[in-house]
């Protein structure tokens, strides 16, 4: 496999098949009795009595060896798939769903998240880190144990250069953070709203790519998922999530989950450098929830012009209305 760059999107494309077997679906490679301890990457709370364990991904994407070899081929640009791909097994029960999960278990899963973040960002090839959890068949989950994943790139992704430039016009437009301003507009209109729980909040976005997306930020500005600032505090957040996520269950059948968080700061080469002067202080950082509720739907087949037949007011209302029970 290796990394294209299209010259005109600028997407980074993974492209060509994996040298590795698929992994079987049967036994479940995540259960406790079908994992290879000396793999671990991380056990949450530890490792004799974990609900958490981070594994590198079977059939990673990127591997963690090596430069990436960035070259020329005549206009075009490509490199090796250097990187990092990883499994996060949240729970040790086959059957479990974040969902079904206590606050506790999830806040141990987010904590992972963040240990995972903060680890791989030390790297100083890695432009990028994020988490992605797909669930459900029809969002592409690769095993039905519930589970995340944790990828670091030599690039940052498309949809984070345009949120980066987005909020850094912004910022020097009105010395403001436009995440800010945006929770500040919908807590005063209050029709998006879905709930808030300390100092987390979870709306629908105005211009809502696909019926019932959700989106989860901090009230107080922090541009880093994996730096807890003042006011923050990582189980408040877990039991927005959970709430969040036990509506969801009620409307779809599955979803994608996406921490938005900023680029690795360590990069001090390339266009990206410019962006580091006032990132602290543009940048916000959310999860992205995009709920999966056709099994045929133009939200996801036009890719670049999305189509919502639900009106994302008429959405929060009907999230808010439902029982998110504990």
């Amino acid at each position: 496999m290796e990394l294209r760059k299209d010259p005109i999107t600028k997407s980074w494309v993974v492209v060509g098949p994996s040298d590795q077997a698929r992994v079987p679906d049967d036994p479940c490679p995540l259960c406790p009795t079908n994992l290879t301890r000396s793999n671990a990457l991380l056990y949450f709370p530890d490792a004799q009595k974990w609900q958490v364990c981070v594994i590198p991904h079977p059939r990673p994407l990127y591997h963690i060896e090596g430069e990436s070899g960035r070259s020329a081929i005549g206009i075009y640009d490509r490199m090796d798939p250097v990187g990092a791909h990883e499994i996060v097994i949240e729970t040790q029960d086959h059957n479990r769903t974040m969902s079904d999960m206590s606050d506790d278990e999830i806040h141990a899963i987010l904590d992972a998240y963040a240990v995972r973040i903060a680890d791989l960002k030390r790297d100083p090839r890695f432009k990028y880190v994020t988490v992605f959890k797909n669930r459900g068949q029809l969002a592409g989950a690769e095993w039905t144990h519930s589970h995340s994943q944790v990828t670091a790139t030599t690039f940052v992704p498309r949809r984070i250069l345009y949120e980066l430039r987005a909020a850094r016009e912004w910022f020097r437009d009105k010395e403001r953070c436009v995440f800010c301003d945006i929770l500040r507009q919908e807590e005063k209109q209050k029709v998006r709203m879905i709930d808030t729980v300390g100092d987390y909040a979870a709306y629908c976005p105005y211009a809502s790519r696909v019926p019932f997306e959700v989106w989860i930020q901090p009230r107080t500005h922090n541009h880093q998922f994996e730096t807890l600032v003042s006011s923050e505090n990582r189980r408040n957040l877990a039991t927005l999530l959970g709430r969040t996520l036990r509506r969801l269950a009620q409307v779809c059948e599955g979803y994608h989950m996406v921490v938005h968080t900023s680029p690795n700061t360590l990069q001090t080469k390339g266009e990206l450098s410019e962006y580091w002067k006032t990132i602290a202080g543009d940048y916000h950082w959310h999860l992205e929830i995009l709920p999966i509720v056709e099994s045929r739907s133009k939200s996801y087949s036009i890719k670049e012009v999305y189509f919502n037949g639900r009106l994302p007011e008429d959405a929060a209302d009907r999230l808010r209305k439902i029982d998110p029970g504990s």
